[in-house]
């Protein structure tokens, strides 16, 4: 385990970039907000992270109390690695600097990887309300939980664990426009830019909107 470098100024943002400024760390927490996290899993959702970076940030996270690491029962009987509530409240870290760095996106490079489920906190800044909603892109399908502050995931990859309140279906490039605030998600909706299906109150106000 590395020795915490500090920039060792009283000031609150600096301390808090002592825990969370390098590389990749807040990367790492965007993923575990999607609930417990094999170090596998989180390599491969991670492209371009080597494996003794990324163990060199878990260990750090762990040892700064941002995240904990379990083994699970059988029969997975694998570690996982979670956050903490300290860990948690990164949320809206997150939420604003992803607000902030979506004008940078532009186009797809070649180069850029893309997962699906990226696009989870982008959509959670767009929808009101409270429920569960199922997302299904070209790139594959993710879930967000709306409104939902119990401790549990912030979103999920995959289908829905249970009948979402709503489903949505869009592409790509509404979903990056909705990001960058240049599209509403009513507005797409209206477009004909996101296809809405379920008949949970979440659903009813986007077709409503």
């Amino acid at each position: 385990m590395s020795p915490r470098r500090s920039y060792d100024q009283y000031c609150s943002a600096a301390r808090a970039l002592d825990l969370v400024g390098d590389r990749w760390t807040l990367l790492i927490v965007r993923e575990l907000l999607a609930g417990p996290r094999r170090y596998t899993d989180l390599h491969a959702d991670l492209p371009g992270v080597s494996t003794d970076v990324l163990a060199s940030r878990l260990k750090d996270m762990e040892r700064d109390g941002l995240t904990t690491r379990r083994r699970l029962p059988p029969p997975g009987a694998a570690y996982v690695y979670e956050l903490t509530g300290r860990g948690r409240e990164l949320l809206p870290v997150l939420q604003a600097l992803g607000a902030w760095g979506a004008p940078e996106l532009g186009e797809r490079r070649p180069t850029d990887a893309v997962r699906a489920h990226w696009f989870a906190l982008p959509l959670l800044r767009a929808l009101e309300g409270e429920g569960l909603v199922e997302v299904q892109l070209e790139e594959g399908e993710f879930h967000v939980f709306v409104g939902e502050d119990e401790g549990g995931p912030v979103y999920g990859e995959g289908l829905a664990p249970r009948e979402p309140d709503a489903r949505l279906v869009l592409g790509v490039e509404t979903c990056t426009a909705v990001a960058q605030g240049e599209l509403s998600l009513p507005d797409a909706v209206r477009a004909g830019r996101v296809e809405v299906s379920g008949e949970g109150t979440l659903a009813k106000a986007l077709r409503e909107a």
